[in-house]
């Protein structure tokens, strides 16, 4: 009995006994599937239009108001600052293996001189042993016309030998303090090349921020940034009406230098004279008094004892913001001289006008 075939998802084969495959149809072969496919392309194309509309909103720079443009192109200085301090630190560090290699590869090369001259020396007794090797020393004594200037000879040359082992054993310690050497500058480079690629990637960062932060304030309108970076009296070259006297005359000094900086360029990595940065124009202050402060903003803060902000003295250390990334001299009266940020140069500001981090005093 012939078996019947089974229906088509599509509908049985009309009544018919033939068995045969069902039929498919193509999407564009018929009215509906030409309406259908002209529905999928629709949806493809509102679809791609969604996406390049989202993309483009994605990428549109946000309204800001100008207080919010201020808001963030700070928050983009404070950044740049941070990055500013671990550069200077980073360049401390590579300073100092810099140094260290090139007092190793002096060292190294005054070794070198010894040792060559120590070898000529060497080369020298080795040959005049080989010309005469030839001779038995008893055979010398025979044949010597003057046989007790011979022997006298004799003990000058044991002594001579006594002379070429020392010279010799002298010869293996440069050879073994060259080695050393030469393994010790192999460290300092590393850690010179370590602190030069960490220096490219803090200069990086510091350009991104200050790239992106001038962008910023060229939305500003003209006397809006002129206000921003001008803020008014607190940038004065005076000093403050009640300003206490300083504790002593280094701090007076580093306070009177200070204020000679007024008015000079912030330039990141700067110690001055003609530019600074922030923990730049403190270390050129306390320099300037015969004090020698580290590089850094974190390494400042340490650098003396530490006061309570009721207790401030002009010449003190003031330090700002929860990652000590920004620091002052103070001067008396509520107010302190830094360097602020790029485009804003050195300037008297009050102490209150950013979070408070402490004080050190340094002498």
């Amino acid at each position: 009995m012939a078996a019947h075939p089974e229906p088509s998802k599509h509908g049985d084969d009309g009544g018919h006994g033939k068995h045969r495959k069902p039929r498919q149809r193509s999407l564009n072969g018929s009215a509906a599937g030409r309406v259908a496919g002209r529905t999928a392309v629709g949806f493809v194309l509102a679809g791609a239009a969604t996406a390049t509309a989202l993309s483009g909103a994605g990428h549109a720079e946000p309204r800001l108001s100008p207080a919010q443009v201020r808001s963030e192109v700070d928050r983009l200085h404070r950044e740049a600052e941070e990055a500013t301090e671990r550069y200077n630190g980073a360049k401390e560090q590579a300073d100092k293996a810099r140094s260290s290699l090139d007092a190793l590869r002096d060292e190294a090369a005054r070794r070198t001189e010894r040792l060559a001259a120590t070898r000529h020396a060497l080369g020298s007794v080795a040959t005049a042993q080989y010309r005469h090797r030839g001779l038995d020393p008893a055979l010398q004594l025979a044949l010597s016309s003057d046989p007790d200037a011979y022997l006298e000879g004799a003990a000058l040359a044991e002594r001579a030998g006594t002379r070429q082992a020392d010279a010799i054993a002298a010869l293996r310690r440069e050879l073994a303090g060259l080695a050393q050497l030469r393994a010790e500058s192999g460290g300092h480079l590393r850690e010179l090349e370590a602190r030069q690629d960490e220096l490219r990637r803090h200069k990086t960062t510091i350009r991104q921020k200050l790239a992106a932060a001038e962008r910023l304030l060229g939305r500003l309108s003209a006397p809006e940034r002129a206000r921003y970076e001008n803020p008014g009296p607190s940038a004065g070259s005076l000093p403050p009406a009640r300003a206490p006297q300083a504790p002593n005359p280094r701090a007076a000094q580093a306070v009177a230098y200070a204020y000679g900086a007024l008015g000079k360029p912030y330039v990141w990595g700067a110690t001055g004279p003609s530019a600074f940065d922030c923990s730049g124009l403190t270390q050129a202050a306390w320099r300037s008094a015969g004090v020698s402060l580290p590089r850094t903003t974190y390494t400042q803060i340490n650098a003396g004892q530490r006061v309570p902000r009721s207790a401030l003295a002009p010449g003190d250390l003031v330090f700002f913001y929860s990652g000590v990334s920004h620091v002052g001299l103070y001067v008396g009266d509520g107010k302190m001289i830094h360097a602020p940020r790029p485009g804003a140069p050195v300037r008297i500001a009050p102490i209150d006008e950013m979070p408070w981090a402490g004080a050190t005093r340094v002498a």
